[in-house]
């Protein structure tokens, strides 16, 4: 099983240690090569981890070439950096494919608020938001389900879904 897999799959990689600029642009070539191959007609799952490395690189780039940082640190291209590189997920044009995206964004202290969380909150259709309390006692999946979300549901779901959804959110 795990020939056919990598057989079918692409790996980019840049480690924490690399430097800023190889940082930032590994996201950028894991999301070209899934924009090829959603051209192609595939359905593409990409994964990044983590936005967070991407924001850092990105600030590092940022403040070294004299922007102001902002929120915690983070210079204002941070925040567009982050929504262009997103925002290229999703269906392709007529014939070709899709990417699914799963992007990780790793906080400090479990704080939601943290402003690479709050900004990619705000750019993708649905989060799945991994607790570190439940994982502590053995919950695994670690899934806090009332702190996830997902904007599309309401689209998607039939009415007897959505009934079940919002009965299951009550007994949580």
């Amino acid at each position: 099983i795990e020939k056919v897999c990598l057989a079918k799959s692409v790996i980019v990689v840049a480690t924490s240690d690399e430097p800023p600029l190889v940082r930032r642009q590994a996201a950028y070539t894991t999301m070209a090569v899934s924009e090829y191959f959603r051209s192609q007609g595939l359905r593409v799952l990409c994964l990044i981890d983590s936005l967070t490395r991407l924001a850092m690189a990105q600030r590092e780039i940022g403040l070294s070439a004299g922007e102001p940082p902002t929120a915690k640190g983070y210079p204002p291209s941070v925040f567009s950096e982050l929504a262009q590189l997103l925002e290229r997920a999703g269906p392709g044009i007529g014939k070709e494919g899709s990417i699914t995206g799963f992007f990780t964004v790793l906080v400090e202290g479990d704080d939601r608020n943290e402003p690479i969380s709050d900004a990619v909150r705000g750019i993708l259709d649905g989060h799945i938001f991994l607790d570190r309390s439940l994982a502590e006692r053995n919950h695994f999946p670690s899934i806090n389900v009332m702190h996830s979300l997902s904007r599309l549901a309401d689209r998607t779901y039939s009415t007897e879904e959505k009934q079940l959804v919002r009965q299951g959110r009550k007994v949580l």
